[in-house]
């Protein structure tokens, strides 16, 4: 099974939680649609989705290969992060602490999405200054009773990122400090493959899974997009020179063509 992610946008549905538009791309972190608020303890269930299937035609086994430039694009792009984390300069305690509280107070919760290999997802939002644990506990919490003492892992994908609990550059991190805020989809994987394939069902609580609503389609591209920028009513250099049929040469290619 591919464990690469859709680059779609998620539009959440209205709540007492607060609201976020959720995109999943690399390298990138979505910017909140209005002020957080505080969360709530209540959760989302969403029901797997074949949009993407339906609109895709099946691939190849070979799509699936990293190329020789995908392996070193995710490499940079790894390399780049460690880099960023390990070997930045070091700041004064104050300018660190006053950029950590800015994070703060700029995205003071984050909302979380964990998708299981059949695409089901939970959903909830955490104080932002939370640690993973509090993710992998509510999770393996809507677990039904015989998948609880099964080990899984939280990642990212792609480039793939392990969220172990185990990780000491992992575990001591809030949700913020990870760059998860405000809002993230991780991916879930169970140490029994058995779990791990599309057609199992996710083990949730039967209760859980009778919760579980549509996940809301991805908003309409932006129309302004087709629309022709606005004018001024004033023509700009260029549009002036088009329009009088001049050709005019910079002063300084002319001095050269002189020598």
């Amino acid at each position: 099974m591919s464990e690469s992610t859709e680059r779609v946008s998620l539009p959440l549905e209205p709540q007492s939680e607060p609201q976020t538009e959720l995109t999943t791309q690399p390298g990138s972190r979505p910017e909140p649609s209005s002020q957080l608020q505080a969360p709530s303890p209540a959760f989302k269930v969403y029901k797997p989705t074949d949009t993407v299937t339906r609109l895709l035609p099946p691939l190849p086994d070979e799509y699936f290969e990293p190329t020789t430039s995908d392996l070193k694009a995710a490499q940079a792009t790894l390399s780049a992060r460690t880099h960023a984390m390990t070997d930045a300069p070091l700041q004064l305690r104050a300018a660190r602490e006053a950029t950590e509280k800015a994070k703060r107070d700029r995205w003071p919760f984050t909302r979380i999405r964990v998708r299981f290999p059949d695409r089901t997802q939970l959903e909830r939002v955490f104080p932002s200054t939370e640690k993973i644990r509090s993710v992998y506990a509510f999770v393996r919490e809507l677990l039904r009773d015989d998948v609880k003492p099964i080990k899984f892992i939280l990642y990212q994908s792609p480039p793939k990122r392990d969220l172990k609990v185990s990780d000491p550059k992992v575990k001591g991190l809030s949700l913020a400090e990870l760059q998860l805020a405000p809002a993230s989809v991780l991916l879930l994987r169970f140490e029994d493959e058995t779990l791990n394939h599309v057609t199992v069902t996710a083990p949730l609580l039967p209760e859980v899974l009778a919760q579980a609503i549509d996940l809301p389609l991805p908003s309409d591209p932006d129309r302004s997009t087709n629309q022709s920028p606005p004018t001024t009513g004033q023509p700009s250099g260029v549009s002036k020179l088009l329009a009088n049929g001049e050709k005019k040469i910079p002063k300084w290619l002319s001095k050269l063509g002189k020598k």
